[in-house]
């Protein structure tokens, strides 16, 4: 579990990026932190592995204060994903994946053997184990990027806007992905992102956060969907404007039912039960 006690980070000339924030993630699941530019997430997710110190405050993990861990060791216990990746270029994606092993004193045979079983994981053939990042497509990276992460087998993952650069196929395609691995694996997740949608997508817990990491609402996905906090958050996940209220409606010419938004537009088609 994962606890904020009354954080906040003031920069020196006196803005707030976070103010009194206190929250708990609980373990297991995945907490998306969500809102827009200055709203404080990728600030909150830095003070998990220390790589940004809160002015005042606490975060635990377990009940331990992470200000008392040594930042280097605690961030070696610690998955980390970021938008670019983060790859070493000159070094093949087994070797990337391996890299905190090594550090951690895992035998290069070990870690490697290791690494090829977490391509497996995310989904990515082994015959990949021996290209450079820039033989493979950005899907491609960001998998192995996620695969590099879990080789030091944290009990947390840290991922900041991991599919912000791929293209909206893409960035669906690992979301899924997201999705089946953390079934299969059952991480304490924290996810930050600017895109509502992504939130909803993945997240056990949504964190909506105003200007200065002020917190909006907490809630599932079903429950700020069926009853948003107050007009911010209503204009925030596009309810204000119908984008989530949906309903049915028949094309006479084909019989096919769709369904549609509160000003017409398509939002899907309506299936069969399996």
């Amino acid at each position: 579990m994962i606890e904020f006690q009354n954080v906040t980070k003031q920069f020196p000339d006196g803005t707030f990026a976070v103010k009194d924030f206190s929250l708990v993630l609980p373990s297991h699941k995945v907490t998306v932190f969500v809102g827009s530019s200055g709203a404080g997430k990728t600030t909150l997710l830095r003070m998990i592995n220390r790589m940004v110190n809160p002015t005042s405050g606490k975060v635990l993990i377990d009940g331990e204060d992470v200000a008392g861990l040594n930042p280097v060791a605690l961030r070696r216990k610690i998955g980390y994903v970021l938008q670019a990746t983060g790859l070493l270029p000159h070094r093949k994606i087994a070797d990337n994946i391996a890299s905190v092993p090594r550090l951690n004193g895992v035998p290069k045979s070990k870690a490697r053997e290791e690494a090829l079983i977490l391509l497996d994981t995310v989904g990515l053939d082994r015959s990949l184990a021996d290209r450079y990042p820039d033989q493979l497509s950005g899907g491609q990276q960001q998998r192995v990027g996620v695969a590099r992460a879990l080789a030091s087998d944290p009990n947390i993952l840290l991922m900041d806007e991991p599919f912000g650069a791929v293209d909206p196929i893409v960035r669906l395609e690992l979301q899924d992905e997201l999705n089946r691995l953390q079934d299969e694996i059952s991480k304490t997740m924290v996810f930050v992102t600017h895109n509502i949608d992504e939130a909803f997508a993945i997240a056990d817990q949504v964190v909506i956060l105003r200007a200065g990491g002020e917190i909006a609402q907490v809630g599932s996905p079903a429950e700020i969907l069926a009853n948003s906090a107050d007009d911010f958050v209503e204009t925030f996940i596009g309810a204000d404007k119908g984008k989530r209220t949906l309903h049915l409606q028949r094309r006479e010419e084909d019989g096919v039912t769709l369904i549609v938004d509160a000003e017409g537009r398509p939002a899907g088609i309506l299936g069969e039960d399996k």
